[in-house]
């Protein structure tokens, strides 16, 4: 039988995830972990499934910024070359 986590997802599946999908279960985990109700047990699940799904939006949004950076880089570069084209 497969492990699952307290937001019902297969254990280990986070790496996977889409950013909207991680964000969208990471914002339910927190909810839950608000609301109380839960175990000591329960909430440290919870807890690490929030702290796994906060690393993969981490590492969308860090390879986001590096393609903005790369483009940028690129105009810039290009406009440069323009420039000193034009001399």
């Amino acid at each position: 039988m497969t492990s699952r986590t307290e937001t019902g997802q297969p254990a280990g599946t986070a790496e996977a995830l889409g950013y909207e999908q991680a964000r969208d279960e990471l914002i339910e985990v927190v909810r839950r972990l608000e609301a109380g109700g839960t175990t000591l047990e329960e909430s440290l699940a919870l807890w690490e499934r929030g702290e796994e799904l906060a690393k993969v939006c981490r590492r969308w949004l860090d390879g986001a910024r590096a393609r903005l950076d790369a483009a940028l880089a690129e105009e810039a570069e290009a406009e440069g070359t323009t420039d000193s084209g034009e001399s």
